[in-house]
């Protein structure tokens, strides 16, 4: 299989209910970043300084030279931020997403952390890049950094956010970390499962846009109200998407030397003003919401398509297409991944192969496909699929006259066409089916052969979503 690594699809139109605690319609998740302490900085045995998250506009790294500006930017986030926000969020169940570096060059503010029963959950070693670093490398930075985060804190981290992370994080995080989520990702407004490090890992998804950080990159906020209106628009949207019966997360990232200014803190302050207002708010740490993830959707058992060997493969889904186990044998060397582990891809994929096959090809499925309550089905010779469908419209309880109707119906039509007459009886009624009979009779051979492979198509994906759905 040409395996496509990257999920498209999600939940895609099957969105579970989230179930929040007392029937909450949004949950609420704050994450206050501490990272003072523990960017790049040649005190740390780093190469330069910090360039990233700062009021300086285009900042670059100085090369084997410290930064006063940009030290002292930082340092404000620990001396005067860190406070600003405690206090506005103290009462408020969030998660800290701290460097350990950092944490461990702030023991009064860990204490206040600890004290106000905010999570604690790593944000790795070091607040630097991990793109370029060999897998072994990062690995040793990850070990490290709970080792660490475990000595400083006192307990290991149960949540994971490296930030500027490499393709290889999640899967090592996963590996060395007993975690119960990983939030190195901004692909859905819900926790979901991955194949991570060999195992399942829950993700609980971060967010780039409801992120104070916008305020120190170029396309970003220039005042508190502009973050403000944002933070209440994302709010007000999902809020009315729980009350309809879809809860979601609203996650919320902030950053101790961004936030915690005093303009931007007032805009925070008056945000979470608005939230207060609502009825159904559940204000959570992550750890929070990835246990009752885990409790209420656990992992999916058995093995997902894109993860099958060809035999297994062929097995599973080569019936869709009756008797044309090689249209499964050739959207096994499709391009798929987890996007198509779902009735609608596997059936996107079969759909390929069969119409990409020849005429000849196509004629041949259509004359594996049997009579209409015809011979076969009197003999029980029907494969398991095509009796359940035709039991389903109660072509198995004719009445004679209603049999010798179908027969002949049938011998007229192969006549004619040169192929059996084909619909998704599963689509259809007794009566509906005999309408279609003696109206696609009358159809030329080439508009009834693309009619006749419509539903073809049909009839597979029926039996594609009464697989998955079992």
């Amino acid at each position: 299989m040409k395996r496509y690594p990257r999920d498209m699809t999600g939940y895609g139109g099957a969105v579970p209910a989230a179930q929040w605690p007392n029937g909450a319609k949004i949950a609420v998740q704050i994450v206050l970043n501490y990272e003072e302490g523990g960017e790049n900085n040649i005190l740390h045995g780093d190469a330069a300084s910090e360039a990233f998250l700062s009021e300086i506009t285009g900042a670059a790294p100085w090369q084997g030279q410290r930064h006063w500006n940009m030290e002292s930017i930082y340092e404000y986030g620990s001396r005067a931020g860190f406070w600003r926000v405690h206090k506005l969020l103290k009462n408020t169940p969030i998660t800290v997403y701290g460097v350990a570096t950092a944490l461990m060059r702030a023991p009064q503010q860990l204490k206040a952390m600890k004290e106000a029963g905010w999570e604690i959950a790593s944000h790795g070693l070091k607040w630097i890049e991990h793109k370029d670093m060999e897998p072994q490398e990062e690995r040793a930075q990850i070990r490290e950094a709970i080792r660490l985060h475990t000595e400083v804190v006192g307990e290991a981290p149960r949540g994971w956010y490296t930030g500027r992370c490499s393709m290889n994080t999640v899967d090592l995080a996963a590996e060395e970390g007993d975690f119960a989520y990983i939030a190195d990702s901004y692909a859905d407004d819900l926790p979901y499962w991955v194949r991570a490090g060999g195992k399942n890992q829950l993700i609980v998804p971060y967010t780039m846009d409801c992120n104070d950080m916008r305020f120190a990159i170029q396309a970003g906020y220039t005042n508190g109200d502009q973050f403000e209106s944002y933070l209440k628009d994302s709010f007000d949207m999902l809020y009315a998407e729980g009350a309809e019966g879809a809860p979601k997360m609203l996650s919320i990232g902030l950053h101790c030397r961004l936030i915690g200014r005093p303009g931007r803190a007032m805009a925070l302050k008056r945000a979470l003003e608005h939230f207060a207002k609502h009825d159904g708010v559940w204000f959570a740490t992550r750890e929070q919401i990835a246990d009752h993830w885990a409790s209420l959707h656990p992992p999916a058992e058995g093995t997902a398509p894109s993860d099958m060997d060809r035999g297994t493969f062929v097995a599973e889904f080569g019936g869709m297409f009756e008797h044309s186990p090689w249209i499964a044998e050739g959207a096994f060397d499709l391009e798929l991944g987890a996007t198509h582990d779902n009735a609608a891809g596997i059936h996107n994929a079969l759909a390929r192969v069969f119409r990409n096959a020849s005429e000849e090809q196509r004629l041949g499925v259509l004359t594996a496909h049997p009579d209409l309550a015809g011979k076969l089905a009197a003999a029980g010779r029907l494969t398991k699929e095509s009796t359940a469908e035709q039991a389903g419209a109660g072509l198995d309880l004719l009445t004679d006259e209603e049999r010798e109707t179908f027969q002949n119906l049938n011998a007229e039509y192969v006549e004619r066409h040169g192929f059996p007459f084909i619909i998704a009886v599963k689509d259809n009624t007794k009566s509906s089916i005999l309408e279609a009979f003696h109206r696609r009779i009358k159809n030329d051979r080439d508009t009834e052969f693309s009619e006749a492979c419509r539903q073809v198509e049909r009839i597979a994906e029926l039996r594609l979503i009464e697989r998955f759905a079992s």
